[in-house]
Order: structure tokens, then C-alpha cells, then sequence
């Protein structure tokens, strides 16, 4: 590590920690159906929530107007103490935003006045920039889509919002790699390809991920490794939709039957991988890298089998979905120090 970079990737990795929390309690927002309890958006208003009963009173009562109070919630005795707890996790998600906001500008300007940057740092630094603001935006436009009609948010929106902050934390911590190991390595290029490979395959799987969270895809077909009836693929998968591939992104059988079969090309690579490594000459760190990848994604297999058998109960779901950050944090460690 660089000394006079210290202060750099610090700021670079406390940016990772707050992506992590900010998923983590995305997770717990979708998981508790709060992300439609704050129907309006404000830059600064929003920043604290209601700090009075009448305040409260007047923002459950806008929160009404909307389809999820509307349609679900009016037949569920929702009382204000009820949306006062699913505001919380909405405004904390939220909040945490505009700490990220922060934590990542107020730094940066203070590292570009200070000169501490390289050309190719700040060119990186402002890529990550675009990239939070078009995160906000995109929860925005993923929460938009369940205050119209719908009292539900869009799958593919859901979706988009939590894979782009996957990739801006895979990319912030690459970034901070860059800085941590300055010196160039050979680069083994049949395993940097094969990693590559793995990783776009896991990213399909997070996508789809987001899709069975979106439509609640997990509670059905509680079985494994058949789906119900004792069948691979269930006749369910090619009845919902109009077509095999609106069944494939759309309908909720086939949604799941992609994830659960998406996990087995996914592990397959990553022993792939693991094997293939044992031809190399590897440096520790690259050992390393592979060995987590290893464990990891067999903890991820194991932990989406019993979250499925167990119809998505709120805290394996969450378990599950960290698991899958690590993942992606292993593979992202290991395909640098393949790559650089």
C-alpha cells in the first residue's frame, strides 16, 4: 500500500462499508414491504422524518392516497403505529443515501484541493460520482412505478436499483484495489477469463435475484432440487406469460426456475476455476482469492436452497442476500488480482 494513498483508499473503503448497510437495509425495506411508505421525495425535507404527532398524522394521511394503503393495507387494521414502522427502514435507506452523498464529495473536493489524486484517480472518482446519483435516481424511478396503479414496484426497476449498487460497490472497491496493489503482476490470462466469465454469470443471478424479490418468487415451489410435483422444470414455467421468454423475465415460475438453475452454472465455474488455478504458479493473495470464492459461493448455494425451502423467511432472506455482496466482493478481489 501506498503510503501517501492511506487516506485515499480509507475514504474508498468506508465508501464500500456504506454500500454494503445501504443494501443490507435495502433488503430489510423489501423484505418488510416499506419501500412505498414515503410517497414524495425531497433532497433536504426528507432528511429527518416527522418530528411531531400532527406531522406524523399529516404524512399518513398523504401515504393513504396511494394504492398500497388503498388496496392492502385499508383491509389490514394499518394503524399509524404500523407505518411508522415501515417509514423508518424507507427514511433509513434513504438517509443513508445522502450520507454516501457525503461522505463521497465532502472527501473528494478535499483530495482534489490537496492534490492527493492522480489523473487517473479523479478520472475514476468522478465515474463513481455519476454512479451514486444515478443510483438515487434509480430508486426513485424504482419506487415511482408502485405509487401509480400498482401498489408494487416494477421487478425490472426493483432489479436494476439493487444490481447497479452491486456494481458501484464491485467499482468503488476495484478502485481501492488499484491503490492497495499499485505494482503490476503477470497476469495468468486463461484464469482472468474464466473469472470473467463467472462474474458476468453472477451477475445475471443477482439480476435474477432481484427479479424473484420483486415478484415473490420465492414463495412458491418450496422444493429442492425439483420444483413442485417432482418436476425439474415445473409446467407452470411456460403458462403464466404469452411467450417462454415473457416467462422467463415476467412470469414468477419461470423466474425462479432460472435463478435456482443459474446457481448451478454459477457454482460450476467457480469450481471450474478453483481446479484450473491448480495449474498456476499463484501468489498467496491469488490463492486466497480463490479459496474465499470457493467457500463463499457454496455458503450462497446452500443459503438459497433453505431460503426457498423455507418460503423466504425476513431473515434468511437478508442472510441470503449479504452472502451474495461477499460473494461479489470475493469475486472481485480475485478477478483483480488475476487481472492487474
Amino acid at each position: 500500500m501506498m503510503k501517501n494513498n492511506k487516506s485515499v483508499i480509507y475514504w474508498l473503503l468506508s465508501g464500500c462499508i456504506l454500500l454494503f448497510i445501504m443494501v443490507v437495509v435495502g433488503g430489510i425495506t423489501r423484505l418488510t414491504n416499506s419501500g412505498l411508505s414515503m410517497t414524495d421525495w425531497h433532497l433536504v425535507t426528507d432528511t429527518f422524518p416527522p418530528l411531531t404527532e400532527a406531522k406524523w398524522i399529516q404524512t399518513f394521511e398523504e401515504y393513504k392516497k396511494f394504492p398500497e394503503y388503498q388496496k392492502i393495507n385499508i383491509h389490514n387494521d394499518f394503524t399509524l403505529s404500523d407505518y411508522k414502522f415501515i417509514y423508518f427502514w424507507e427514511w433509513f435507506h434513504r438517509f443513508i443515501g445522502r450520507i454516501i452523498g457525503l461522505v463521497f464529495i465532502i472527501p473528494f473536493v478535499y483530495f482534489l484541493f490537496k492534490k492527493q489524486l492522480s489523473s487517473a484517480t479523479i478520472k475514476k472518482c468522478v465515474v463513481l460520482l455519476f454512479m451514486g446519483a444515478f443510483q438515487g435516481f434509480l430508486g426513485w424511478f424504482m419506487v415511482r412505478s408502485g405509487l401509480i396503479d400498482n401498489p408494487d414496484v416494477s421487478h425490472f426497476r426493483l432489479s436494476l436499483h439493487l444490481t447497479f449498487a452491486f456494481i458501484t460497490f464491485a467499482y468503488t472497491l476495484w478502485v481501492a484495489l488499484d491503490l492497495i496493489y499499485p505494482n503490476k503482476i503477470q497476469v495468468i490470462v486463461p484464469l482472468r477469463n474464466l473469472a470473467r466469465v463467472a462474474l458476468v454469470f453472477l451477475l445475471i443471478q443477482i439480476i435474477y435475484g432481484g427479479f424473484v424479490a420483486g415478484l415473490n418468487a420465492g414463495l412458491i415451489h418450496n422444493h429442492w432440487p425439483l420444483m413442485s410435483d417432482g418436476q425439474f422444470i415445473h409446467d407452470s414455467v411456460f403458462i403464466e406469460q404469452k411467450t417462454l421468454f415473457l416467462n422467463l423475465v415476467e412470469g414468477k415460475s419461470g423466474v425462479q426456475f432460472v435463478h435456482r438453475t443459474m446457481a448451478y452454472f454459477v457454482v460450476g465455474l467457480i469450481i471450474a476455476l478453483y481446479i484450473r488455478s491448480k495449474k498456476y504458479m499463484l501468489t498467496t493473495l491469488q490463492k486466497r482469492g480463490i479459496n474465499t470464492l470457493l467457500i463463499f459461493v457454496f455458503l450462497q448455494f446452500i443459503l438459497g436452497v433453505f431460503t426457498l425451502l423455507y418460503s423466504v423467511p425476513l431473515w434468511l432472506g437478508l442472510v441470503h442476500q449479504i452472502m451474495a455482496f461477499f460473494l461479489l466482493s470475493a469475486m472481485t478481489f480475485t478477478l483483480h488480482r488475476l487481472s492487474k
